[in-house]
């Protein structure tokens, strides 16, 4: 494998858009091909069984790339679909979001108190809560799930009164019940959450640790190329974006995550 091999990173749609921006703000010489399964999100509805094999079938068609490593740039494939895709591609690291996260989260909280906000399947699934337990057995986790921050991060609404005052109803019970314990450390459990970071800010309050799976994922994967001495030092980066329907929305709403224009002739469709 050669440090010029691009970087395959894959989500159910443009949510992990956020986990290649960081990837790219942290790795500028690096190619990547990033792939959208838009035709079949979301993957948080599907029965795990069907997430396995949507997961090993995007993985696969990104192995196809000569990948040199493949990140799960999903919460939901990472918390159901990371063991198998590590089983059948075994020839680069696969690295998923949940577990770079969780341990960000247990070095940084002082008391152990540890909040997480996700979609309703990710918290059912309890995969940030087991992996925070199991780095730190003192941990207590308070789960919450937030599936409008989802749509409201998809129609562009991620600052405003509107967002402020969704925030407020998911994070206030958490933080401000009057129980006296609170959580000193919240991590951002679904890879559309970041797009909401100053809302989610405002309502934590200011003295909260917020831990950002997308930032911390993409410090993972540094430090893994690096170990395998296959960085990519001396090269120009560059970007393959694929989505499996509708190129055209792609485009328009995944420009507001990678923070940048993206033309439709950029997305090239593919079928899996």
């Amino acid at each position: 494998m050669t440090s010029r091999a691009p970087i395959g990173v894959f989500d159910s749609g443009v949510g992990g858009l956020t986990v290649l921006k960081a990837l790219v703000a942290q790795l500028p010489r690096e190619r990547f091909v990033y792939l959208g399964d838009t035709a079949r999100l979301p993957y948080g509805t599907k029965s795990p069984e069907t997430v396995v094999r949507y997961a090993l079938q995007a993985a696969q068609a990104l192995a196809d790339f000569g990948v040199k490593c493949l990140v799960l740039a999903c919460n939901t494939a990472s918390a159901t679909g990371l063991g198998a895709v590590s089983e059948r591609i075994r020839e680069v690291p696969v690295i998923g979001v949940i577990e770079p996260g969780a341990e960000a989260a247990c070095r940084a909280s002082r008391s152990g108190h540890i909040g997480v906000i996700a979609t309703e399947g990710t918290v059912r699934g309890g995969a940030y809560q087991d992996a925070i337990v199991r780095r730190r057995s003192d941990a207590r986790v308070s789960a919450v799930p937030a599936q409008l921050f989802v749509a409201l991060a998809e129609e562009g609404l991620c600052r405003g009164p509107i967002a402020d005052s969704v925030a407020r109803h998911y994070l206030e019970p958490l933080f401000n019940s009057g129980t006296g314990s609170r959580p000193d450390t919240l991590v951002l459990g679904c890879t559309h959450f970041p797009m909401l970071a100053q809302s989610i800010r405002a309502a934590a309050g200011p003295d909260v640790c917020i831990v950002d799976s997308a930032e911390t994922t993409a410090h993972y994967v540094r430090q893994t190329l690096e170990s395998q001495n296959i960085l990519a030092r001396d090269a120009e980066g560059g970007l393959r974006l694929l989505a499996t329907d509708a190129p055209e929305r792609f485009a328009r709403i995944g420009a507001r995550f990678l923070d940048r224009p993206i033309g439709p002739h950029e997305v090239e469709l593919v079928d899996l």
